[in-house]
């Protein structure tokens, strides 16, 4: 664990060196395709170490996966438990530090600006056989607004469409496709970063949703505020935009204001094809790297792509509910809800006025996170991280006839199958136990003991001859 959380090294290359040390990082030694077979290793390994495959067919830059891939993965990373992360975001939120400027840097010891490939120079992967075609998809876009000179940064998926062009998906409500539409309507490109292995702090930042992060914050300072220090940056090579200085890969370019392209389907993190459509057309202008840089790719359909909003989630859940709601003690998003759609959120009910504010603080989470559909309230006695407890809340101390609460024709997420494009109702079950009858439902406790498994050994044989009589 840390010892120090005024101010972190998160840069990518330190936090490989703690994942390492912490038993997070193993190395694929045998020679992979990345046509499927990189991608199916790891899915097969999908929630275990972060994996590091040294022999990539037809390249000489090696991939890393599965990176934050797990809860252990990320403390690792960070040298920090899961309190400590989330309350570093809790920090990154409210005490942003503007970016230091430097000179030279690791990113641009290597710098082509000419005779751009990206397929050949890139071991893109090809996920599966229903994509339609390699896809970058760690890839950190960095931008300027136009109008406000305000940075921010978030994934966007990249589709190679051959030499030193890609398509990018722009989901709607999206900061950069606002600030791409408000450049395309004065006929101008908007001009783009893309960087892959890059500080774990902006690793989490381009997570954060919109809804906690508005487009005035600037998420480069937003990223220092996480580590408690300035992120250097520096100068990019070919636009006028400032690119984190420690990143292994940096693509610059600029998306088309005219210019677009099919693009997709590909496998997206809810296990499932985002449709075939439109999508501009990005330019890039120059590839610059580390010496002997490490390409990072995340599974689009593997727990990565949730996890690195868990801590995020959590975080900004916590603010918002406990200045609305102070018996509310915790929240998890849980891992079969995607990190995403479903929580589960104890609370500590006191007195009989604190009745009913479990319902309030459901009606609060629902409104802090558009995507959020399912909530379990518990007690604080429930361990809501033990899926085998909060179902024991729902059996015990759920009754369907009273605690459901339906909340129709809400705001969800578009890829939700289930829901009318992005129209659904959002579910809340109230497992907590009224207050005046608390005591009835205290669980059973037994002595301490020094007893553990260390104390038991094998039957001995003279016992073990009582059973054949």
């Amino acid at each position: 664990m840390t010892s120090n959380i005024d101010t972190l090294d998160l840069r990518f290359r330190t936090a490989l060196r703690r994942m390492k040390a912490a038993g997070r990082l193993r190395a694929y030694a045998k020679t992979v395709d990345t046509e499927f077979e990189l991608a199916a290793i790891m899915k097969k390994l999908d929630g275990e170490e972060a994996l590091l495959f040294t022999d990539v067919k037809g390249h000489a830059m090696p991939v890393i996966g599965n990176f934050l891939g797990s809860p252990g993965n990320c403390e690792a990373a960070f040298g920090a438990d899961a309190e400590q992360i989330r309350g570093f975001v809790e920090r990154a939120l409210g005490d942003p530090k503007p970016p230091a400027v430097i000179e030279n840097a690791p990113a641009h010891e290597v710098v082509h600006l000419d005779d751009i490939d990206i397929g050949k120079m890139l071991p893109v992967m090809r996920h599966t056989r229903r994509d339609a075609g390699r896809f970058i998809t760690a890839g950190i876009v960095v931008f300027k607004d136009p109008d406000s000179g305000i940075y921010n940064a978030s994934y966007h998926r990249l589709q190679l469409l051959g030499g030193n062009k890609t398509a990018i998906k722009l989901d709607y409500g999206r900061h950069l496709r606002l600030a791409f539409e408000r450049s395309q309507a004065r006929g101008q490109d908007l001009a783009v970063a893309v960087c892959l292995g890059t500080d774990v702090a902006l690793h989490f930042v381009a997570a954060t949703m919109g809804s906690q992060l508005p487009e005035d914050a600037d998420e480069l300072a937003v990223a220092g505020g996480l580590a408690g220090r300035p992120m250097p940056v520096v100068q990019a090579k070919s636009q006028d935009l400032l690119v984190p200085a420690d990143t292994e890969i940096v693509l610059e370019g600029t998306i088309s204001a005219k210019e677009t392209v099919r693009e997709g389907p590909f496998g997206e993190f809810i296990g499932l094809m985002s449709p075939e459509g439109d999508a501009p057309i990005v330019t890039i202008s120059a590839l610059t790297h580390r010496k002997d840089p490490i390409y990072y790719s995340i599974n689009g359909y593997a727990r990565e792509t949730v996890m690195l909003r868990k801590y995020v989630m959590e975080a900004t859940l916590l603010k918002v509910l406990r200045a609305a709601t102070p018996i509310v003690k915790d929240a998890e998003m849980t891992p079969g809800g995607l990190h995403r759609f479903n929580a589960v959120i104890s609370v500590e009910k006191t007195s009989p006025g604190h009745e009913g504010l479990q319902r309030n603080a459901m009606l609060a989470a629902f409104g802090a996170l558009k995507d959020l559909d399912l909530i379990i309230m518990v007690d604080d006695d429930i361990d809501i991280r033990d899926p085998m407890d909060v179902e024991y809340a729902l059996a015990m101390r759920f009754e369907a006839s009273k605690d459901v609460i339906v909340i129709p024709g809400t705001r969800a997420h578009e890829m939700v199958r289930a829901s009318n494009n992005g129209i659904r109702a959002k579910l809340g079950l109230d497992a907590t136990v009224p207050v005046e009858e608390k005591a009835e439902y205290t669980r059973l406790r037994f002595e301490a003991t020094g007893a553990s498994r260390d104390d038991l050994s094998e039957v001995p044989d003279e016992i073990a001859r009582w059973f054949e009589r």
